[in-house]
């Protein structure tokens, strides 16, 4: 085995880590919106993904 095929291992396990990374996020940003959205109050389902609804989430958890 030379430092080359190393090299390749690592990357290929580095590009599955990030792949699966990026999975958890889409399914969290999906897990999001259903919870929030239909579940939820029903309003706006693409609302709990805007800054401004995350702020005030946050700010009433840290009551600032």
């Amino acid at each position: 085995m030379d430092a080359f095929s190393g090299w390749k291992y690592v990357v290929k396990q580095l590009g599955f880590i990030i792949l699966i990374a990026l999975l958890c996020l889409i399914f969290l940003g999906i897990g999001l919106v259903v919870g929030y959205g239909i579940i939820g109050d029903g309003e706006n389902v693409w609302a709990i993904l805007s800054p401004n609804k995350w702020s005030s989430i946050l700010a009433q958890f840290t009551g600032k």
